[in-house]
């Protein structure tokens, strides 16, 4: 791809009307999986290349508090992105002040100073990349990644991260775990799992990327999950590692905060077109987690709440169909695990009791 002379000023201001409404971005129209892209048998592995380039995204909103670290934190990289376009989401604290001096200083950054009606929304932070989209648009590179306004990272993320795409040419997506204090310490966040990428801090090939849309406008949120679903459905890998640590810095928020947001993934899990026996069983699993046990009811009474009403799903019938098939056979790998434990402690005690004893010896 040949590189272009850099044509849009480094930062503007850029009225949008109301969301989610009319901005609102229907991934059911999305080809996931059917637009022109190499595969992974085909791809070209980026071993032999002098140097791998990235472009990043950064949605703020009134980040005043954590946005300079976050600045510094990748100004600290042993490889500097290409391009970082930086989004102030309607921010009426210091978040463009501070931005804004550091795009004078650095010429990479790009900064754009978003307005709109004010309110919450949870597709707020993905309409505010979109608005900025046209700011990397003429910039060559191999990746394109977020990078959240309230994290901090380790001097080499951005550089080992490329490095597992050179280690694996199978793999189109990943970041690294997310770290958050707990009693004044950071440690590991519950949620992290290797088969799941936070939005936090990740890196998509750029092919990937413009092949399933760009990361999708959803009511509900959950574009990390439509992101690596996507990559997947395509026939490529999607993982983190968890060597790479994300540090999270801004408070989840009490129970209350937890609660909202328990209810929230209810109605984004339904909007997936999630399994309701599937749904269930997480929820199980996530009874003994913050806030214990009503946080996982609360979930599942927005799922079931979705579904009595009959809901649209959120994503694209083929989409939906090839996450539900991963939730079949991951339902089916667990029941298989079980049975398979059930029979060794049952091979195990028959082997330790007397009777068995006895027998084998006769």
């Amino acid at each position: 791809m040949a590189e272009l002379k850099l044509g849009p000023p480094k930062s503007e201001n850029f009225q949008i009307g109301p969301m989610p409404g009319k901005d609102m971005i229907d991934t059911k129209t999305n080809p996931n999986g059917k637009a022109a892209v190499s595969t992974p048998a085909a791809a070209e592995p980026i071993r032999g290349k002098k140097l791998c380039s990235y472009a990043l995204m950064t949605a703020a909103h009134n980040e005043e508090a954590d946005i300079g670290n976050t600045i510094q934190s990748v100004l600290a990289q042993t490889v500097l992105p290409k391009r970082w376009l930086i989004v102030s989401d309607n921010s009426t604290d210091r978040t463009d002040e501070i931005v804004q001096r550091y795009a004078d200083e650095h010429d990479f950054i790009r900064f754009l100073s978003r307005k709109r009606p004010p309110g919450r929304s949870f597709a707020a932070k993905i309409v505010a990349l979109r608005a900025g989209a046209h700011l990397l648009q003429d910039v060559s590179c191999d990746f394109i990644g977020n990078m959240d306004a309230d994290l901090t990272i380790e001097p080499t993320y951005f550089e080992d991260l490329m490095r597992q795409f050179e280690q694996n040419p199978r793999l189109g997506l990943a970041g690294g775990f997310v770290y958050e204090k707990m009693n004044g310490v950071f440690a590991t966040r519950g949620a992290n799992r290797v088969s799941s990428v936070a939005h936090a801090a990740q890196l998509v090939r750029r092919e990937l990327y413009e092949a399933f849309g760009g990361y999708a406008v959803l009511q509900y949120g959950g574009e990390d999950w439509h992101a690596q679903t996507s990559v997947r459905s395509m026939g490529w890998e999607a993982e983190s590692v968890p060597e790479l640590k994300i540090y999270h810095h801004r408070p989840t928020g009490g129970g209350s905060g937890q609660l909202r947001s328990a209810y929230r993934l209810g109605k984004e899990d339904y909007s997936f077109g999630t399994y309701p026996l599937f749904e269930l069983i997480k929820c199980a699993i996530r009874l003994p987690h913050k806030p214990f046990v009503i946080g996982a009811i609360a979930r599942m009474a927005a799922f079931a709440g979705s579904m009595i009403r009959r809901e649209p799903f959120q994503i694209s019938p083929e989409l939906v169909a090839y996450l539900r098939k991963e939730q079949k056979e991951r339902m089916l790998a667990y029941v298989g695990v079980r049975a398979k434990s059930s029979t060794a402690n049952s091979a195990a005690t028959s082997a330790a009791s007397p009777a068995a004893d006895k027998g084998g010896q006769a």
